[in-house]
């Protein structure tokens, strides 16, 4: 097998991403201070901490060893070695964290089933055959732990299907690799870029947002990249770009799918070099920038249109986190609702609203995404009052007379039979969606893009709605 260098990952298995940022987790400066103004050109370390290993089977089974702050795991025969194989000689193998998984480095034969392996990467989950032993790679994360970290850094959940996203940003967070945060308008794109960030030890570094939808296709070039003085009419003095303001931290693009096609090869060389040139400049400038990517747009279907890049949509998408959309999660209104009228009146509580309001709020779908239900929740502050049919029309944008009205007094046969809350709730979901949808369709002649259009839908979503409920 080949050696593992630092950036030679693919050539041991095809497991982990092949980005070139493994170089930088052998890092020529000191580790900087969380807070501490990073150095122009210094590179920022990641933490080397969340995982564990653990003898599966062997004579030495039960016995776990957690990687600790230095990110190094000496294992071995040896009494000094930080997990303890008799049967091994002295320091027989080392594991360090890397972005993917571990790397390890061995004096005796590691099998990763049927390969065997002296030095490389290998993902999290993978059971090692080291000696006599089943060594397994683990992450340590306890999950009411991880929620209240989340809530600290602003995303409130408590519907099961955030739990994939909440473990996804946990692995991510301490690595460099870049993220491509997918979902519609309004799910909380921004929360998640800035969880990772949180969690990550750039947290002290700064955290830049550039919405790449919102700029002028002129100015999304001097803004990424800065210009020099007199790059162009109005360019008075030199200014930093979001690249370099975000040195030592994190750059969100939102809307990374807006990107002009002419500009996508630039900020390919920059992720790639790690270095950049200002409008106007010739001096090339580094930058240890970590870039958390979001868009609503399938960018799968924008490659293959020639919109967008290929490499650099792989580029981007080194891991990819996928949000859905609040109305596939409808235990979430309670805690986002509770969340922002503590925010808004500085009061945990539920606001003004009276007791058999709060419940009708919670109980019938809905049918918009965070940013609507916030917008919704802000005009209850104002007005004293939740009209629930034209708030939940204007934020689904759908007619009043298509939401599905209480579950009191239209509840099916197989409503009424559900034991559980949740059950009932998905089903009359379900219902509300396919009488919508049928209709939809129906207006259309049966053309996606026209629904979608009509709609106010991303046609990817209503694609998988369509299959969802065999409409397609």
């Amino acid at each position: 097998m080949s050696p593992w260098n630092g950036k030679g990952a693919r050539d041991v298995f095809d497991v982990v991403s092949s980005t070139s940022e493994h170089d930088q987790y052998v890092a020529a400066t000191p580790r900087r201070r969380r807070g501490r103004a990073p150095e122009p050109g210094e590179v920022v370390v990641s933490p080397r901490t969340g995982l564990e290993l653990r003898v599966q089977e062997g004579p030495d089974a039960g016995r776990v060893a957690a990687v600790p702050r230095s990110g190094l795991v000496r294992v071995g025969g040896s009494r000094g070695d930080d997990l303890v194989l008799t049967d091994l000689p002295p320091s027989a193998v080392t594991v360090e964290m890397a972005p993917g998984g571990a790397a390890l480095r061995a004096s005796v034969r590691v099998w990763l089933g049927a390969v065997g392996i002296d030095e490389g990467v290998v993902p999290v989950g993978a059971r090692l055959r080291v000696g006599d032993h089943l060594v397994a790679v683990e992450r340590t994360q306890p999950p009411e732990d991880l929620r209240a970290r989340l809530a600290d850094e602003g995303l409130v959940y408590a519907d099961p299907t955030m739990d994939r996203v909440a473990t996804a940003i946990a692995e991510v967070a301490p690595y460099t690799m870049s993220v491509l945060v997918q979902g519609e308008t309004g799910t909380g794109k921004e929360v998640v870029a800035r969880a990772i960030h949180g969690l990550s030890l750039r947290a002290g570094g700064p955290f830049v947002v550039v919405d790449c939808g919102a700029l002028p296709r002129t100015l999304v070039e001097s803004e990424l990249f800065g210009h020099e003085r007199g790059a162009f009419t109005g360019a008075a003095t030199r200014r930093r770009g979001a690249f370099e303001r975000a040195h030592g931290g994190t750059l969100f693009l939102d809307e990374i799918g807006e990107l002009p096609r002419e500009l996508q090869p630039m900020l390919l060389g920059v992720l790639q070099r790690k270095r950049l040139r200002r409008v106007g400049g010739d001096d090339e400038v580094p930058v240890d920038t970590r870039i958390v990517a979001a868009t609503h747009r399938d960018l799968g279907d924008d490659c293959a249109s020639g919109r967008f890049r290929e490499d650099l949509f792989y580029r981007l998408a080194t891991v990819r986190v996928e949000i859905p959309p609040l109305r596939e999660r409808p235990a979430d209104v309670h805690a986002i609702a509770s969340r922002v009228f503590d925010e808004l009146t500085g009061q945990p509580g539920r606001g003004p609203l009276d007791e058999a309001t709060w419940r009708e709020l919670l109980r019938r779908p809905w049918p918009g995404n965070v940013r609507e239900l916030r917008a919704a929740l802000e005009r209850v502050l104002a007005t004293g009052r939740l009209d629930l049919d034209a708030v939940r029309a204007d934020a689904g944008r759908v007619p009043p007379d298509a939401l599905a009205p209480p579950l009191s007094t239209t509840a099916s046969s197989d409503e009424e039979g559900a034991s559980r809350y949740r059950d009932a709730r998905a089903e009359a979901l379900a219902a509300f969606e396919r009488r919508f949808l049928g209709a939809l369709m129906d207006r259309c002649e049966g053309n996606a893009s026209r629904a979608a259009r009509e709609a106010e839908m991303d046609r990817p979503y209503l694609l998988r709605l369509l299959r969802r409920h065999h409409l397609r």
